[in-house]
């Protein structure tokens, strides 16, 4: 059944590391079965229970996966092989186009910004027993989520969106409880899901957002939770509309025990304004983060949410980490209220660089999706093959397989650093690497 990897082992501990270094080694492939709980039990000499221990702490993890009389296996992508791990090395004279950075001559300068908030600490340290949030960045975050239509009562901070997401869904939920999440979708969330223990849930989208009936059939078969990209959806560059926004609120009016999670990390960077689906739940949150805007190394962000969600998250926090730096916090309030950057020039300078791109494509018979943000998704029919075809163009592009589920193919573009000189040449090249795909929905 495993080839020649033996699990080895007395405690439950070492036996699901044996099984991790397995497949950290690629000697249990995804899909990989693992022996029954008897079987594997008699083998090692050990209780059955403790086997079952092993394999519940594995499933915990995002590492293996039980479909009850079929088994366990390893997952088809274990949380040991993050997403961002799939993707090409871009060689010399390869332009990396992969990366979904931002555009560092977008990024503001941070040294007024730290050197106002070091001023600050140095008139008033903050010591042990401070509030988590600064009152700094409180107000300037209130301040954006009510010109927004966000409710702003309670709100915190940590460190980064990402950050955010597992704290609310740990907060929340519990191991083996299911997840709706965009197909295509961010790989940092799908690599977090399952190893939280919980189980992912393909909603389908197209450039407004997650289609209501598929999130309706989710949310019916029991998923406990929803998480929806406001703006600048990666990969596709999606925003949810004000019609769609509609429709997804009616669909959680009716399921007001889901746990909605909006990622709002595309604010400071595009035109187009939010539709928050926020309040309709009993559970909520909307995140706002840093990264885009001001560099993702300031690892930031806010978010608005219900007194429950905000106080456990609060409260795990200072368990572990205990708060976010002020320092980090003060500056990005200072950069907020000195408009350290004009988001309508930032959204002009990527919705240029993206618009000329999908129309180049289109006008060379290539659909491809990019209403907003920073990336351009296009559909392929073979996505190992185009991505080989455009390494030897000359360009090194995101494969699809990072953030797809049910999805079918595709590669990510990133617009951040490309040029008008850019445009058709690499429109050109996708076009030899792909066939104009026939359907339009990611669906």
């Amino acid at each position: 059944m495993l080839g020649e990897y033996r699990i080895e082992g007395r405690g439950a501990s070492d036996i699901a590391a044996s099984v991790e270094q397995g497949v950290a080694a690629g000697e249990l492939p995804p899909g990989a079965p693992l022996p029954p709980l008897r079987e594997l039990a008699a083998r090692l000499g050990v209780n059955p229970n403790t086997v079952a221990a092993a394999y519940r702490v594995l499933r915990e993890r995002g590492v293996i996966e039980t479909a009850g009389r079929r088994g366990s296996r390893v997952r088809a992508r274990p949380a040991s092989a993050p997403r961002e791990a799939i993707g090409v090395q871009a060689p010399p004279g390869v332009r990396d186009i992969a990366q979904g950075n931002p555009d560092p001559a977008l990024l503001p300068a941070l040294g007024p910004a730290l050197a106002a908030a070091a001023a600050r600490a140095d008139r008033a340290p903050v010591l042990y027993g401070a509030p988590p949030l600064s009152e700094g960045l409180a107000r300037a975050a209130r301040a954006g989520f009510g010109r927004d239509g966000v409710p702003a009562d309670r709100i915190t901070v940590t460190s980064g969106a990402l950050d955010a997401i597992e704290r609310i869904l740990a907060a929340h939920l519990r191991p083996g409880d299911a997840v709706a999440v965009e197909d295509p979708g961010w790989a940092g969330l799908l690599d977090l899901v399952p190893a939280l223990g919980l189980r992912t849930v393909p909603v389908p989208l197209d450039d407004d957002g997650p289609l209501p009936d598929p999130t309706a059939r989710a949310l019916e078969r029991g998923a406990r939770a929803l998480v929806v990209t406001a703006r600048a959806q990666n990969p596709t560059g999606a925003a949810v509309s004000a019609a769609r926004a509609a429709a997804l609120r009616a669909l959680l009016a009716a399921h007001p025990g889901t746990l909605l999670i909006e990622d709002d990390h595309g604010d400071g960077i595009v035109d187009q304004p939010p539709h928050p689906l926020s309040g309709v739940t009993r559970h909520w949150a909307l995140i706002r983060s840093t990264a885009k805007a001001y560099g993702p190394d300031l690892r930031l962000a806010v978010f608005a949410g219900d007194p429950v969600t905000v106080d456990r998250v609060e409260g795990r926090q200072r368990l572990g980490p205990g708060w976010v730096s002020h320092l980090i916090q003060d500056a990005v309030a200072w950069l907020w209220q000195a408009d350290a950057v004009d988001p309508a020039r930032v959204a002009r300078a990527y919705g240029e660089r993206r618009t000329a791109l999908v129309e180049a494509l289109a006008a060379r018979g290539v659909t491809a999706h990019g209403r907003s943000g920073m990336n351009v998704w296009v559909p392929v029919p073979d996505e190992t093959g185009a991505v080989a075809r455009l390494l030897h163009a000359g360009w090194a592009v995101a494969p699809g397989s990072r953030f797809r589920l049910a999805t079918p193919p595709g590669v990510r573009l990133t617009v951040s650093t490309l040029d008008g000189t850019d445009i058709a040449p690499l429109a050109d090249a996708v076009a030899s690497a792909v066939r104009p795909p026939a359907a339009r929905r990611y669906d």
